[in-house]
């Protein structure tokens, strides 16, 4: 499988909506509070992917031979992991790894000094972990939403 990772644009926002909305429904939303869930899917629709991305949230995608959009990533402020999706056919190939390291190195070419943080689903705290990341507390119960506080440090920041 040939996959080609590029920074999205936002004429990629419906896109990313159309990956990122069915996969949260499937593997967040049973895990949150039925009335948080507008909250999420909300705030991944196209016109708010297409804002977060006008708004200097880094949006990457992947895509494959036919460039059909199969993962996507998104770093706030260089520090934050906001977004990590990979279409269900894809998952377990490498995507996420490949659009995390591509990231990372993003992030601390524009000044990350090796910190990075992310709020990670109960069920995708294993991905992370794998990353390096590491819980700093735990399962967290906000407003209906429930996530795990993750960080990672990297102390070796050769890009």
């Amino acid at each position: 499988m040939c996959v080609t990772i590029r920074r999205a644009t936002i004429d990629d926002a419906k896109q990313i909506s159309e990956l990122i909305v069915p996969l949260t429904k499937k593997y967040v939303c049973p895990t949150w509070e039925q009335d948080a869930h507008h909250v999420v899917l909300e705030s991944m629709s196209a016109e708010n992917v297409a804002s977060y991305i006008a708004n200097d949230y880094y949006y990457l995608i992947a895509e494959d031979e036919h460039q059909s959009v199969i993962g996507v990533a998104c770093m706030r402020d260089f520090s934050h992991l906001y977004h990590l999706f990979v279409a269900e056919k894809h998952q377990g190939k490498g995507v996420s790894r490949l659009l995390w390291q591509r990231l990372k190195s993003v992030s601390l070419k524009q000044g990350n000094q090796g910190r990075f943080t992310v709020n990670a689903a109960i069920n995708s705290e294993q991905v992370y972990a794998k990353f390096g990341f590491k819980r700093t507390q735990g399962v967290r119960k906000r407003r209906g939403m429930v996530d795990v506080p993750m960080e990672l440090t990297v102390a070796d920041k050769v890009i």
